[in-house]
């Protein structure tokens, strides 16, 4: 008979109890058992372009189902490469400089994996997307927060304190991570900010790990600025993008990074074998909607800006105080007004008797408490949908 140790073990990495599993993906579960209008996940609930859909349909029927090399289809890399020229005035290496990954998501912790070792430091501002707290401690690293402060005012947009961003830079920090235009704030970094932040990284030696997903859906005249594109950036950055919400496709799971060439196969390496590669039919798809027109992208965030505008006075009326987002397709509001605890009791509230689905803004910081006045609601839903919530938030007026 085999002898049973009775000494306790302990099985579980340490680093899984530093985070919780995602709080939006869990609103969606609630907004789905409650049948709740779901304003949490920044999904939207319209079709994908005709013209991409068929592209996947018709690289499947041409039998484009097996593996794609693995850090991603040279039709795909060759679009992003065109792409970053177009856009960005980058020219970019498709062999050498380019990998293909499940989702900007997976890209975002390759790349932390592939440059991170223990006892580095990766600055992250908050409120942050979820995310990447826990894929800094994913990859042994340590977050060390910047805060962003909300608007003071209807004419102004979150800020940074500068001596508090330059006192995070340390010689164990090895990269900041920006996510510009912003989730959850809107916030669209300036071309001065976005100097400042350069001049730390070349004065401290760290890279800029840029999450620039929502690059194309920009308000009232704010342009977006990628910060390769800066003097001394080009060499030090990693620029991460997808196809899920200029496309309108975020289950289809395709994101990429584009980096100096040492960095990519570091990054191609890790991302080997996490996930071998990205569904090969939908990058065939990816590599047709990067090639839609301009006009495409305007009249997205035209979309985009009529569902804000059609949400902010709705919110503002039943009692919310709004940040009015310059970029993405989420809204940050203040909850002080209906006198809750906090945002998680706020939010259950809100999804369970009024039938809408936020996110409590408390999960996009390090520390609960600051966030605990907060939720988040994404405004990406056709306009129906917004109606019904319009219609929904005059229960919560009337309490």
């Amino acid at each position: 008979m085999a002898h049973v140790s009775t000494l306790p073990k302990h099985f579980l990495s340490e680093k899984v109890e530093h985070f919780t599993e995602s709080v939006i993906r869990e609103m969606t579960r609630q907004a789905n058992q409650y049948g709740a209008v779901n304003l949490s996940q920044g999904f939207p609930d319209f079709a994908a372009p005709a013209e991409i859909k068929k592209a996947a349909q018709d690289a499947i029927a041409a039998d484009v189902n097996q593996y794609a090399i693995t850090w991603g289809a040279k039709n795909l890399r060759n679009a992003i490469a065109r792409q970053m020229q177009e856009w960005r005035g980058l020219s970019i290496d498709p062999e050498k400089e380019i990998v293909v990954c499940c989702g900007s998501t997976e890209t975002i912790v390759a790349t932390l994996l592939a440059v991170c070792n223990k006892g580095d430091e990766v600055v992250v501002f908050e409120p942050f997307y979820e995310n990447y707290g826990p894929d800094a401690i994913i990859s042994g690293a340590k977050p060390r927060f910047v805060s962003l402060r909300p608007p003071q005012d209807a004419g102004s947009d979150w800020t940074f304190d500068e001596q508090e961003l330059r006192d995070a830079f340390q010689h164990h920090t090895k990269a900041i991570i920006l996510n510009t235009p912003n989730n959850p704030t809107g916030k669209v970094f300036t071309r001065k900010e976005l100097e400042l932040i350069r001049d730390l990284c070349v004065e401290f030696n760290v890279l800029a790990i840029t999450d620039e997903i929502y690059d194309h859906i920009l308000y009232d005249g704010a342009q977006h600025i990628s910060i390769a594109s800066l003097e001394g950036m080009r060499e030090r950055t990693i620029t991460i993008n997808g196809l899920s919400k200029s496309y309108s496709v975020t289950g289809w799971r395709v994101g990429w990074a584009v980096a100096p060439p040492n960095i990519t196969n570091a990054i191609r390496k890790v991302h080997d074998f996490l996930t071998v590669g990205a569904p090969a039919p939908l990058q065939e798809a990816g590599a047709a909607a990067l090639s839609l027109p301009p006009s495409y992208y305007q009249q997205l965030a035209e979309r985009y800006r009529k569902g804000r505008d059609q949400l902010l006075p709705a919110l503002e009326k039943a009692g919310f105080r709004c940040y009015r987002p310059r970029g993405a397709y989420y809204v940050m509001t203040d909850i002080s007004a209906f006198n809750f605890p906090n945002d998680v009791e706020f939010a259950a509230y809100l999804v369970k008797e009024i039938g809408i689905a936020c996110v409590p803004g408390s999960s996009f910081y390090k520390h609960p408490k600051d966030g605990s006045q907060q939720v988040r609601f994404a405004f990406c839903k056709k306009p129906e949908t917004l109606d019904e919530a319009e219609r929904r938030l005059e229960k919560l007026r009337a309490r």
